[in-house]
């Protein structure tokens, strides 16, 4: 048989083959001491996922392992990339609820079998263990995890809980308050904490993983036991109480309306978290019941629109060394998480104290994004302040991140002549400039496009990157692969007021200023928003952005469009004219000093229309920039809008909730509100050719 070698096994290296003939997604090898090592290898891409194949050819190496046993059995992965990024869920879209259950019945006897087996088992993980790839660790009797290890369960964001044991294992292992907590919230559990939790046993070096084996199989690694805090909510009135506050909880954040998967877990628990065999009947069925709701089916649906722009973002980019001019917050965000990513960053500004304070934020930014100590100093090294601008004649890719004032870039990029490289490309990150216009003043116009990050650039993902008309292909395709590589979703849009999304995101704050003008108490706005599923109130969104950069904004695509925006309110340009702009200043249309609003008013009293009038704009403006071709079609729009906003991704995305709502519903309602409200609202001709 033909194996493979493995040599970051740490000290071990084996000849790994697969079982039968077939090369198959696993490959296996016993050592010296009589160790298996089972080696997760998904064929055919670069990161593991748990399909229905991976688990049916486990199966066929556990039935092997009962036959001949092992000293212990090892399960890792090949891939670089980490563990497992969860299940594999293109096969989800066309299962029948029958189908599902007994696939899951047929995945936990595997995973039962694991947990059974009369020898030690071993999960050494590096990079995330997720869902059903935790699921997978969780059967082990060890978990060993390499630094920069996480876990967690993410299936609330595809609105569905844990469906392969996790409901109870994690819960029996480290108490079912931090375990409901991880499944509730989807959030991960980095080294450390995993470590403190009781989720990995030990954590090692990768050249220290043999060593760490061994110990385990001697059991001279201790395993974390739950404590007598979890062994209360064995008792039924526990639980009960538990369960009310985990519900309310979660209703602030994810209301029962919108999101059923959370408040299907926590009956679950409820019900049977004492009893752990009812516990995983219940699981297997609430999980087949969950895929077959719309929520879920919008939210995988989200999955997928995120997958399709990272694929937009492979490739080369060519770009080594970036220079950022502007080291304000949005300079700073962007160098940072390119220095994260590997790149050599040079950060100017003329102002060598915001320099000092870039470098301290994106000291912060490391430490949020949970970088051990060696990466982050390694990230910062790659980070180098630069007054002067050196690292201009050295940058691949220059990006201007400076104040939004056509003068101030145009004197920018006069500066830039002659000093870069003839192949670097010069990107503006301006988000209201026309990058046509801009294009003008640029030292290579073919090699000038924009690059619009949204702040704060390490919390959103997705970047607009704007074709100007004289940019050739090869400089958008480089600025698209440079966004993969530092973990950004590319959207590809052609210039145009405010992009894609603010040109759809203006008139929704706008619109709020209107209603507030006209009395509307801005708690019920707010409200109305949140209850659609908008992440956050038109009002407190304008606060957040900074409503003189949201004035600015609304002026510019007023000046640009055809009577598509509001008219803007004049206590808007009241609060911008005393310098109340919102959170950065303390005060805006809210007061942030007890932290981000969380309006929750009765809305007896509000204008039927009300949510319509937010919300209606919003996908006329989308409508309007398909009907233009400025984006490509209605689901990269979609993806821009939830992945740049948060809209609603329940709903699918504004284009998908449009057509779900029905296009002449929509249409219609847009006309009652033209009459009543003004030619704003009129229906845009793009929706006729919307199917």
């Amino acid at each position: 048989m033909t194996g493979h070698v493995l040599e970051y096994l740490g000290e071990t290296k084996l000849e790994l083959g697969p079982v039968g003939e077939a090369e198959g997604n696993w490959r296996s090898g016993r050592d010296d001491a009589n160790v298996l090592w089972l080696v997760l290898d998904k064929d055919g891409g670069s990161v593991n996922t748990i399909g229905e194949d991976v688990i049916r050819e486990l199966g066929e190496h556990i039935a092997a392992t009962e036959a001949d046993l092992p000293a212990a059995l090892v399960i890792r992965s090949a891939k670089q990339a980490g563990f497992a990024a969860g299940a594999d869920i293109t096969g989800f879209e066309k299962m029948t609820d029958d189908a599902a259950v007994e696939l899951l019945r047929q995945a936990h006897d595997v995973l039962d079998r694991i947990e059974k087996l009369n020898c030690p088992t071993i999960c050494v993980v590096h990079g995330a263990a997720l869902g059903a790839g935790f699921e997978l660790a969780l059967a082990c009797d060890y978990r060993i995890a390499t630094p920069g290890a996480s876990f967690g369960f993410p299936e609330v964001q595809l609105g569905l809980h844990p469906g392969l044991g996790g409901t109870f294992r994690l819960p029996a292992l480290i108490g079912p308050t931090d375990a409901m907590t991880m499944m509730l919230t989807g959030k991960t559990a980095h080294t450390k904490r995993a470590k403190s939790q009781g989720i990995v046993d030990a954590v090692v070096e990768e050249r220290h993983v043999a060593a760490a084996v061994t110990a385990a199989v001697n059991g001279k690694i201790d395993r974390h036991s739950p404590g007598l805090k979890a062994r209360a909510f064995g008792l039924e009135q526990a639980r009960s109480l538990a369960a009310r506050e985990m519900r309310k909880k979660t209703e602030e954040k994810a209301p029962s309306e919108h999101y059923p998967a959370p408040y299907a877990l926590i009956d679950l628990w409820e019900e049977h978290g004492d009893d752990r065999e009812a516990m995983q009947k219940g699981e297997i069925e609430s999980f087949a019941r969950l895929l077959d709701t719309e929520t879920s089916r919008n939210l995988r649906r989200v999955f997928f629109l995120r997958q399709r722009l990272k694929e937009g973002g492979r490739g080369d980019d060519g770009i080594a060394h970036v220079h950022v001019i502007g080291a304000g917050a949005m300079g700073t965000e962007i160098a940072a998480m390119t220095a994260i990513r590997g790149k050599a960053v040079t950060l100017g500004d003329i102002d060598t104290k915001a320099l000092g304070k870039a470098v301290k934020h994106a000291a912060q930014i490391c430490e949020d994004k949970h970088l051990s100590g060696i990466e982050t100093r390694d990230a910062l090294d790659r980070l180098m302040p630069d007054p002067r601008g050196y690292g201009i004649a050295r940058a691949d890719l220059v990006i201007e991140a400076a104040s939004e004032d056509r003068e101030v870039k145009a004197k920018i990029f006069s500066g830039l002549k002659d000093k870069m490289k003839p192949d670097a490309i010069l990107a503006t990150n301006t988000s209201s400039l026309s990058v046509d216009d801009l294009g003008s003043e640029a030292p290579d116009k073919s090699r000038f496009a924009g690059l619009h990050f949204f702040n704060p650039v390490s919390k959103i993902d997705l970047v607009e990157v704007i074709r100007s008309k004289t940019a050739g292909d090869d400089t958008v395709q480089r600025l698209a692969a440079f966004c993969g590589e530092i973990g950004k979703l590319p959207a590809r849009f052609e210039d145009y007021p405010g992009f894609v999304v603010n040109r759809a995101l203006v008139p929704y704050m706008v619109e709020a200023m209107v209603l507030m003008d006209e009395g509307v108490d801005k708690a019920v706005i707010d409200t109305a928003a949140l209850r659609f599923g908008m992440p956050m109130g038109p009002v407190a969104l304008a606060d957040q952005v900074g409503l003189d950069i949201g004035l600015y904004v609304a002026e510019s695509l007023s000046d640009a469009l055809d009577n598509k925006i509001p008219p803007i309110s004049e206590d808007l340009r009241k609060k911008v004219e005393a310098g109340d702009l919102g959170k950065k200043t303390g005060r805006g249309f809210y007061d942030w000093s007890g932290g981000t609003p969380h309006p929750d008013a009765d809305l007896g009293n509000a204008p039927e229309d009300l949510t319509d009038r937010l919300i209606l704009p919003m996908l006329n403006a989308c409508v309007e920039v398909l009907r233009k071709g400025i984006a490509k079609d209605a689901d990269q729009l979609d993806a821009a809008m939830i992945f740049a906003t948060g809209w609603a991704p329940f709903r699918g995305g504004p284009m998908h909730y449009a057509k779900s709502r029905g296009v002449a519903e929509i249409t219609e309602a847009l006309r009652k509100l033209e009459t009543e409200h003004g030619p704003r609202f009129g229906p845009d001709a793009g929706w006729d050719d919307i199917g």
